[in-house]
């Protein structure tokens, strides 16, 4: 969440910065609230220093035998006014942290202004998208065809937007996920971890999915868990609460899991294929920063995620994204899309992001250089290592051959027992 002191010391700037976002935020309930806030404090310090008075003069009335009856219950009265007080501070504490969890994070200034993903900014290109001498067929049709991607069977066990792989369908995207995290821990020096796919509410709130995007994401009813949206959640809030040893940081984690997305409001959208699915596997790249090297970090993280691309041979792009297109808690994001011949275009496959201090104060994540120092937050980052179904979809599409068969990309071949190429 933003830093309330910011808030209150520069709140126009603040204003100012969130305006790029092209949305109300209605900041001035902020104020509305935090006066409310100071008008209590200055009362209840008001009547303490009034209950701090009257007692002072207890000894001196006892002293001369006179009665403090009278004083006593003044006393008492004071001090149920100031508990009915420390109360109403609570609440409106409590409402003001509820209404800072609605605020998305302010853009880094280097975040270019626009509404809308069209105006993001194109920084890079990795080989020419993919041209056929024949028509290319999308994924979805070539799963069908060799039996390796079966969504209707998927939708009679769960339904709509699932699938079920089968054989040598199966078999590339075990492939592809072991690939992508030996390539991380290997190559990057990530640190890989396994986390629990069910993660609590707290969870949730730490890295910003909720409360604004409840209705985005799978709860168990039964217990409050909710299956992860992304790897992010659990990963990053393995240090919710906790104070870094300085001297450690950066900290690099990949990770794998599946993930559970619900799709709120994308009805018709990506409906086909792989591409949009409620259930999807994904490798994560988590990093914790000190702040002055967040953004060299960013750099680093999202050449990591394209260095699998690379390793695939896959056409891709990198997008820097603009104001009115950033993620809820991003201060800056690069989205790295690989080329979809069935679409005809771009398709994101990874977003990398620094979520500068924003996460950390939602989740208490510190660190310290030594044990005096006064404790300061860490800088967050992550971004898709790759998403494992759209990679499987954009191997697919892109190594299709005149005659029908799939050419396994040379990197993927050892975690294929050998097998080059998918054909009848």
């Amino acid at each position: 969440m933003l830093d309330v002191k910011r808030l209150r010391s520069d709140f126009d700037n603040v204003k100012k910065a969130l305006s790029k976002r092209h949305k109300d935020y209605k900041l001035e309930n902020f104020l509305e609230i935090d006066n409310k806030r100071r008008e209590i404090i200055k009362e209840v310090e008001e009547l303490k220093n009034k209950q701090n008075n009257e007692s002072k003069k207890i000894p001196i009335i006892k002293k001369e035998g006179g009665d403090v009856s009278e004083i006593m219950s003044e006393m008492k009265r004071l001090s149920d006014t100031i508990k009915e007080l420390d109360s109403k501070l609570k609440d409106v504490d409590d409402e003001i942290k509820n209404f800072l969890l609605s605020v998305p994070n302010t853009p880094n200034e280097l975040v270019p202004d626009g509404t809308d993903d069209s105006q993001n900014e194109e920084l890079r290109k990795f080989m020419q998208p993919t041209e056929f001498d024949f028509e290319p067929k999308p994924h979805w049709e070539i799963g069908e065809m060799y039996d390796i991607l079966d969504p209707a069977t998927a939708a009679k066990i769960s339904g709509a937007r699932f699938t079920v792989y089968k054989g040598v369908g199966a078999r590339l995207e075990r492939a592809i996920t072991n690939f992508m995290l030996d390539t991380h821990v290997d190559k990057h020096g990530y640190t890989e971890v396994f986390p629990p796919q069910m993660v609590n509410r707290d969870s949730m709130i730490g890295t910003g999915q909720l409360p604004k995007f409840e209705e985005d994401a799978f709860k168990v009813s039964n217990n409050g868990f909710f299956l992860v949206p992304t790897a992010e959640v659990p990963v990053t809030n393995m240090y919710r609460d906790e104070i870094l040893d300085g001297g450690k940081l950066t900290i690099k984690h990949c990770a794998y899991t599946a993930c559970f997305r619900a799709e709120a409001g994308s009805a018709g959208r990506d409906t086909r294929g792989l591409i949009r699915q409620h259930q999807f596997n994904k490798v994560e790249l988590v990093k914790f920063s000190r702040p002055e090297n967040s953004y060299n970090e960013l750099e680093l993280l999202t050449n990591d995620a394209e260095d699998i691309l690379k390793l695939l041979e896959l056409p891709y792009r990198v997008v820097k994204l603009c104001s009115g297109d950033l993620g809820f808690s991003s201060a800056m994001t690069y989205d790295i899309e690989v080329w979809m011949p069935s679409y005809n275009r771009y398709v994101e496959i990874s977003s990398c992001s620094n979520f500068e201090d924003y996460q950390a104060r939602r989740a208490n994540i510190k660190f310290k250089d030594n044990v005096k120092d006064k404790a300061q937050f860490v800088h967050t980052l992550n971004g898709s290592g790759l998403a494992v179904g759209r990679t499987t979809a954009a191997i697919l599409e892109n190594y299709q051959q005149k005659d029908g068969s799939i050419i396994i990309p040379k990197a993927l071949r050892p975690y294929m027992g050998g097998i080059e190429k998918i054909s009848k």
